[in-house]
């Protein structure tokens, strides 16, 4: 499976990303790319103040443009996450779309993040967006694929559940800040690809210092070895990987964590 990362910058026109977007998943395509992903809020400046304005209901503007870019490519694309409007509440939606550009997949955001560090980082989505409620699976000729978006992927409960589901590869547009970032990123990849035994991969915009919202970048691809196989920097730029599916049951037979779980012994309720 060859896959696509498009590590972006985001700036304040819309129409602007995704023009970015559109530009780079065609020069993907010309590498037979299976698959293409974009980072969250690959259309809209990550902040509370701008979820509203930027906001789209069913079949905006970049939802319509991803569909129709999928079938004009025959591709998948995994389109980052938007804001979306839905009964008067947005939420950050990640659509995806199969290679004849139809809907196969939709995930809102789970996990808001909401954090208050003292003397550090504040910021609450929650002030702003609604939490979803479904955990995220989608099929493609290569077998099932999980999707999660950013702050989801902290919770390893998730990423299991996608995983006993049958996903192969868990993708995760996302975006990381200059705090989170270097201490957690590239831990968490390793730590949910080794646990899972499955591919990870994680897409981010590119950073700007200038920003309201400093995303550490970064986007990073992880075997179900826990090896890393790529590993984005600070700056725009796409790169393609190629991934082998057959490993992860090759690994699986080395060191079959996934059938020896005790379901009978775990407590799934608070002990």
């Amino acid at each position: 499976m060859r896959i696509a990362m498009i590590q972006m910058p985001v700036c304040e026109d819309k129409f602007a990303n995704i023009a970015y977007a559109v530009s780079k998943i065609l020069e993907a395509s010309k590498k037979n790319v299976d698959l293409a992903i974009l980072p969250e809020m690959f259309c809209c400046p990550y902040s509370n103040d701008k979820f509203a304005a930027y906001s789209e209901e069913y079949g905006g503007e970049a939802q319509t443009t991803m569909s129709s870019l999928s079938k004009e490519l025959g591709i998948y694309i995994v389109a980052g996450s938007v804001p979306e409007l839905c009964d008067n509440k947005i939420y950050n939606t990640s659509y995806v779309y199969d290679r004849g550009g139809m809907q196969i997949g939709k995930h809102r955001k789970m996990h808001l993040f909401d954090i208050d560090v003292p003397g550090g980082q504040r910021f609450f989505e929650s002030d702003t967006l609604t939490r979803g409620d479904e955990i995220t699976t989608f099929d493609t000729e290569f077998g099932k694929m999980g999707l999660c978006i950013c702050f989801d992927f902290r919770f390893q409960e998730l990423a299991r559940c996608m995983t006993l589901r049958g996903a192969k590869v868990l993708f995760v547009p996302g975006a990381f800040n200059m705090t989170t970032g270097p201490a957690h990123w590239e831990t968490m990849f390793r730590q949910r690809a080794i646990d899972n035994q499955v591919f990870t991969v994680g897409v981010a915009p590119a950073r700007d210092v200038n920003g309201t919202y400093v995303s550490w970048g970064n986007s990073i691809a992880v075997h179900p070895w826990g090896n890393v196989i790529e590993h984005f920097g600070a700056e725009a730029d796409m790169r393609i990987i190629d991934i082998d599916l057959n490993d992860i049951e090759s690994i699986r037979q080395q060191l079959p964590i996934m059938k020896s779980r005790r379901t009978d012994k775990y407590c799934v309720t608070e002990c």
